[in-house]
């Protein structure tokens, strides 16, 4: 992090709240695999009616180098009802981008059902800053103009990985209101309040074209006093409903407190649970709970460990639902893959055209069309079914709701 001067960070916060509002309003450039098309009003048919299991809208995350990773991730949370929005920020060069739009398009259970595109227009992220919030509304933004018919909005980086198949979440999520709101919250701040909210920095991300660190200001800011602040997990499962609301809301709480955002570090991990706690419509449609696992060092850092063989006993009995971070090729994803995901029995639906394994593909291991909205759970959903069944149960939920 670099160091400026008050009066410095006064004038480039103008910059700011001038770029923050072009990059979470611009529709961006997105196809189904082209990284130049404009984006257009969506006209896909609708997956469900009330009765069907919900969809979830996914936004993964990545920078240079995480094409890959982001690709195996996709496979591993991968099915027909979802939709997926990819994106690769500035650090990452045209190519690995355009080699990304490719894998998805060579893959003939995608283009069946046309439900994964790439994030063709590329920015620098912080993902400590306020250009991780930027473009977390974006893609908030892409996918409610792209799809009416998802439930729930899921944020996930290149690091993540599953542990349960989505017949597994789709299961869990099937029975609960579609209104709740999975976002780890806590109004207590602690060193927080004087380190993090009052010190002022500016993210230059929101308006230079390369990657750069988080500056630093020699001013400080009283706390506010007109809203509570609440901090938490940056990663989130949130409903349609409530993204709605920041992105298109006539209320301007979600607007003013972007601004106020735009110069606090770490705003990822405070910006949306601020917004939902000093909401009336949605600060009671909290579930105080990120269903991820990860692992801290002891002290704890500013980020958890990576994980690997030596915490999948671990992974398991949290009943979560992602875990992170895990490095590239580590063999524990493997070992997941075959058993907790089963993924070798739905490997042949994600082989090239031609080859004799996807000869049958519109089989029911592929899901045809047919059958997409059949959920065929695991063991493993019992696990997350326990944990959300005393999540949202009426003591544990009212009491570790937004509390001031």
């Amino acid at each position: 992090m670099w160091l400026l001067t008050l009066r410095q960070s006064i004038r480039i916060s103008v910059l700011i709240i001038a770029a923050i509002t072009l990059v979470v309003l611009s529709h961006s450039f997105i196809g189904g695999w082209a990284t130049n098309q404009k984006l257009e009003v969506a006209v896909r048919p609708l997956l469900k009616v009330p009765s069907d299991p919900p969809v979830f809208a996914y936004w993964i995350s990545g920078t240079g180098g995480d094409a890959q990773k982001i690709l195996r991730l996709l496979k591993a949370v991968y099915h027909p009802r979802n939709h997926y929005l990819l994106h690769l920020d500035a650090s990452s060069d045209d190519l690995e981008r355009k080699d990304l739009a490719r894998s998805i398009g060579s893959e003939r259970l995608f283009r069946s059902f046309g439900n994964v595109d790439v994030v063709g227009q590329c920015y620098p992220v912080d993902q400590t800053g306020p250009s991780a919030v930027a473009a977390t509304l974006h893609g908030a933004a892409i996918l409610l103009r792209l799809n009416t018919d998802w439930d729930w909005f899921i944020t996930l980086s290149a690091v993540d990985y599953p542990l349960l198949t989505q017949d597994d979440l789709l299961y869990v999520f099937t029975s609960l209101p579609r209104n709740l709101n999975f976002i780890d919250h806590k109004g207590d701040l602690g060193w927080k309040e004087h380190e993090t909210f009052n010190q002022i920095v500016v993210d230059p991300n929101l308006y230079m074209e390369k990657k750069t660190q988080l500056l630093i200001t020699s001013g400080v800011r009283k706390t506010p006093n007109s809203f509570k602040l609440f901090t938490g997990s940056p990663w989130v499962i949130l409903s349609r409903p409530f993204v709605e609301y920041c992105v298109h809301g006539s209320d301007n709480l979600p607007r003013k407190l972007l601004m106020y955002f735009a110069n606090v570090a770490h705003s990822p991990e405070a910006y949306f649970q601020t917004v939902i706690c000093n909401s009336p419509e949605f600060q009671n449609t909290t579930v105080n709970n990120d269903l991820r696992y990860f692992v801290w060092e002891d002290p704890p850092g500013l980020e958890p460990i990576f994980l690997n063989a030596t915490h999948l006993k671990g992974m398991m009995k949290s009943r979560a639902a992602f875990a992170r971070k895990f490095m590239e090729g580590d063999p524990v994803l493997k070992k997941m893959d075959k058993k907790v995901l089963m993924y070798k029995s739905r490997q042949r639906c994600f082989e090239k055209p031609g080859n004799r394994a996807v000869k049958n593909w519109e089989g029911e291991s592929c899901y045809s069309r047919e059958n997409v909205n059949i959920i065929k759970p695991s063991n493993s959903a019992m696990r997350l079914k326990s944990l959300v069944t005393e999540l949202v149960s009426s003591d544990k939920l009212y009491s570790n709701q937004c509390k001031f």
